[in-house]
């Protein structure tokens, strides 16, 4: 029996639910779009039109073609519960540590069963096999925070399901992969700033980009993101930690720091990576759901077992995310951006929370993650948005760059 069939069969057993049907053939096409700057409204996705996904008119963003002449943001939807999902089987993936909710003792297997539904289109079901096949040949780098290795990994997991998949032992690199079948390789590298950081004087250079760059401006596929260590408790409040050059700012906003970050990071982008070989991807801030405190204050999401479904109990836009949005806006280089924001508002009930440890790891007073994700779950479906977006801009007929 395959992976998936086993998966199908648990899942099912224990929800009781009737499963939807899934279309499997859309045409895709990729459409450019203006970043509305004047976008101010609360985050209330349901009743808006289009999310502030879109980019500038000189980069890109997914949609599809709905069938009438009209294009669809993907990233602007709702959960619907699929007995279908996951796509793999909890536990059988060996590369997950601190994401295997299932391995760390979650029962619950509810959270499993839902799939990310566009509003007004459909999307194809993340197919592994179509996936490797446009990676065969390829280098596809993940450079950014532990959200970013938590999509690497789930991308693995779904992968994994077809192919075998070799986890290289490199010092450098906490997560590389090689696919050999299929020649490819996935490589998750740690930096969260996306800049670079001094050491010696434990501050962070806002003006250079972070040191591993030389490694991974060659690849053929670069997934970018930054976003939860821009808090306080991460960069020290913004005192003595943002330098430029020689000078170290004694206080200097969070958000303007990240502003500054992002234009470094655009303009090695600009400067170092060949457009018409590498595609550029930028993944966006995913929600936390913190109740009681924040992860070092008591905060906890323990004991969630629904999605949100009321938009009002959304939280705002990011600001952050606008000023990300603005960056890339006006750069040349093409940026294919996967706004995960909304999608991930609704899912409380999706964090490790507890089960980020084994129950005999568990101590008294012991943090949660309601940050990151469990694998399966929420990631896989970023990764179907990823999926998506390479079907559209292989299935484009022109590229304007």
């Amino acid at each position: 029996m395959s992976h998936a069939s086993l998966t199908n069969t648990s899942i099912s057993q224990i929800l009781k639910s009737k499963k939807l049907v899934i279309p499997t053939s859309l045409t895709l096409t990729l459409l450019l779009f203006t970043f509305l700057l004047n976008y101010t409204n609360p985050f209330t996705p349901l009743t808006s039109t289009f999310i502030p996904s879109i980019i500038g008119a000189r980069n890109e963003s997914t949609t599809v073609d709905n069938g009438s002449n009209r294009s669809c943001d993907i990233f602007n939807g709702r959960w619907v519960h699929d007995d279908s999902y996951p796509i793999y089987p909890p536990g059988s993936c060996p590369f997950i540590d601190k994401f295997s909710c299932f391995d760390h003792g979650r029962s619950d297997l509810g959270y499993l069963a839902y799939r990310w539904q566009p509003l007004g289109c459909d999307i194809p079901r993340f197919d592994g096999v179509k996936m490797l096949e446009m990676l065969r040949g390829k280098r596809l780098v993940f450079v950014g925070d532990s959200l970013n290795r938590n999509m690497c990994l789930s991308l693995i997991c779904a992968l994994s399901v077809h192919t075998g998949i070799t986890k290289l032992e490199e010092p450098k690199h906490l997560y590389a992969f090689n696919v050999k079948d299929y020649n490819c390789s996935i490589t998750n590298i740690e930096a969260p700033f996306l800049v670079d950081r001094d050491t010696q004087r434990g501050t962070l250079r806002l003006d250079k980009i972070e040191h591993k760059a030389s490694e991974y401006y060659d690849a053929d596929f670069l997934m970018f993101n930054t976003g939860r260590w821009w808090n306080p408790s991460k960069a020290k409040r913004g005192e003595n930690f943002f330098q430029e050059g020689d000078f170290v700012h004694s206080k200097l906003d969070l958000e303007e720091a990240y502003g500054k970050a992002l234009k470094t990071w655009a303009k090695w982008v600009d400067g170092n990576v060949n457009k018409n070989k590498t595609r550029v991807f930028f993944a966006g801030i995913s929600a936390a759901h913190f109740s009681g405190g924040q992860w070092n204050s008591g905060g906890n999401c323990n004991g969630e077992t629904e999605p949100i479904t009321n938009t009002t109990l959304l939280t705002r836009y990011p600001r952050m995310m606008r000023t990300l949005e603005s960056v890339i806006s006006n750069m040349s280089t093409p940026v294919i951006y996967l706004n995960i924001t909304q999608m991930t508002g609704y899912r409380k009930d999706a964090h490790p929370s507890i089960y980020w440890q084994s129950e005999a790891d568990r101590r008294p007073g012991m943090h949660q993650d309601c940050t990151h994700w469990c694998i399966p779950g929420v990631p896989d479906s970023w990764n179907q948005l990823f999926y998506v977006s390479l079907l559209s801009s292989s299935n484009s007929s022109t590229r304007t760059y």
